[in-house]
C-alpha cells in the first residue's frame, strides 16, 4: 500500500462529519494513481516542489510560479503544501493552499503534475488529499481560479471534482509570459468547491455525473465561435458554451485566433453569470453547461 495517510492536528473548528469519508477517498485515489501523498514542511522539499512547478509552467528560475521560500512560509503558517511521489519515490505533483481568515474555507494557490501525467490520477489524488486536510479542520469549501479556455482543467474542476463557478474575472494576473499562457490575457473563472456536497462526495468515490451535450438543433444556436461553428446554444433552461479543444497549442499556432476566443467567451460568461447562470460541468468535447440557479435542481 503506497498511501501514507496524513496526520491532522486539532484546529479551532470541529472536524466535518465527512472527514473520515474524505480520508478514505483520498487514500483510495492515491492508491489508484500509484502515488504517496504527503504534506511537506522542510525547505529542501519545498525547493524540490518549486523546481517541479517551474517545469510544469515552463518558467525561468527567477519566474517560479511559487518560489521555495514562499512555500516554506505557507507551510510554517500552518497551511497546506502537498507533494505526490511515484512508486520510485520521485516527485510527480504538488499543490499548495492557504486558509481563509474569515470563513471555513481554503484557497488553492496552485496545483500541478509533471507533463504526461494528466490522465494518471495524480492531480485528482492531490485534490482529494486537500479535501481531507480541509474537512479534518472543519473547513468546508475550497476556492481557486482557472482559465476558462483550458477545457481539460475545466472538466477536471467542474465535472470530476464537483466544483462550480459563477464569477468571471478579467485579466486576473495581468499578461503572463510562461509557456502555458503565452502572453494571453489571464481571464479566470473562480471555482467554488463545496467539500461536503452530494456531488463532491460522489466524485470523491469515483462516480461523477456523466455530462453530455444534448442533441443540437439549428434553432438552439445563440452564437458562433471564431471558427464559425456554434459556440453558444440554449437548450431548455441551460446554456452551453464551447471552448477550443487545446487552447495552449492554439496560442502557439495562431495567437490572434486564441485572442478572439478569449474575447468571445468572456462576453458569454459575463452575460450568463449576470443572468443568474452557473457553470456546473464540462463535457469531454469542450462544452460548458451553464445552469440557471432556479433550475439547477432539475438537472442534478
Amino acid at each position: 500500500m503506497l498511501v501514507n495517510a496524513p496526520t491532522f492536528s486539532a484546529g479551532s473548528r470541529a472536524p466535518s462529519p465527512l472527514a473520515g469519508q474524505a480520508r478514505s477517498a483520498a487514500s483510495r485515489a492515491a492508491n489508484l494513481a500509484g502515488v504517496r501523498i504527503v504534506d511537506e514542511t522542510s525547505m529542501q522539499r519545498h525547493g524540490d516542489i518549486a523546481d517541479l512547478l517551474i517545469q510544469v509552467w515552463g518558467t525561468s528560475k527567477q519566474g517560479a510560479p511559487i518560489p521555495a521560500d514562499l512555500l516554506r512560509s505557507i507551510s510554517h503558517a500552518g497551511c497546506n503544501v502537498t507533494a505526490a511521489y511515484n512508486r520510485d519515490g520521485l516527485l510527480c505533483g504538488a499543490a499548495a493552499a492557504i486558509v481563509s481568515p474569515d470563513a471555513p474555507s481554503m484557497y488553492s494557490l496552485i496545483a500541478g503534475v509533471l507533463p504526461g501525467l494528466g490522465d494518471s490520477g495524480v492531480g485528482f489524488a492531490l485534490k482529494q488529499h486537500q479535501r481531507a486536510w480541509a474537512l479534518a479542520r472543519g473547513l468546508t469549501t475550497m476556492t481557486w481560479t482557472f482559465d476558462p479556455l483550458v477545457s481539460r482543467n475545466a472538466r477536471f474542476n467542474l465535472t470530476k471534482l464537483g466544483a462550480h463557478a459563477s464569477e468571471y474575472v478579467e485579466n486576473f494576473y495581468g499578461v503572463m509570459d510562461d509557456e502555458i499562457n503565452a502572453l494571453d490575457e489571464s481571464d479566470r473563472l473562480v471555482a467554488l468547491w463545496p467539500l461536503e456536497s452530494p456531488e463532491t462526495v460522489a466524485c470523491s468515490e469515483g462516480t461523477p455525473q456523466i455530462v453530455e451535450l444534448p442533441e443540437l438543433t439549428a434553432d438552439a444556436v445563440r452564437g458562433t465561435g471564431p471558427d464559425g461553428q456554434p459556440a453558444l446554444v440554449e437548450i431548455g433552461q441551460d446554456l452551453w458554451c464551447r471552448v477550443p479543444t487545446d487552447i495552449v497549442a492554439l496560442r502557439a499556432q495562431d495567437p490572434a485566433l486564441a485572442a478572439a476566443w478569449r474575447t468571445g467567451t468572456r462576453a458569454i460568461f459575463q452575460n450568463a453569470f449576470s443572468a443568474g447562470h452557473t457553470a456546473t460541468a464540462m463535457t469531454r468535447t469542450g462544452w460548458y453547461r451553464l445552469q440557471h440557479s432556479e433550475h439547477k435542481g432539475h438537472h442534478e
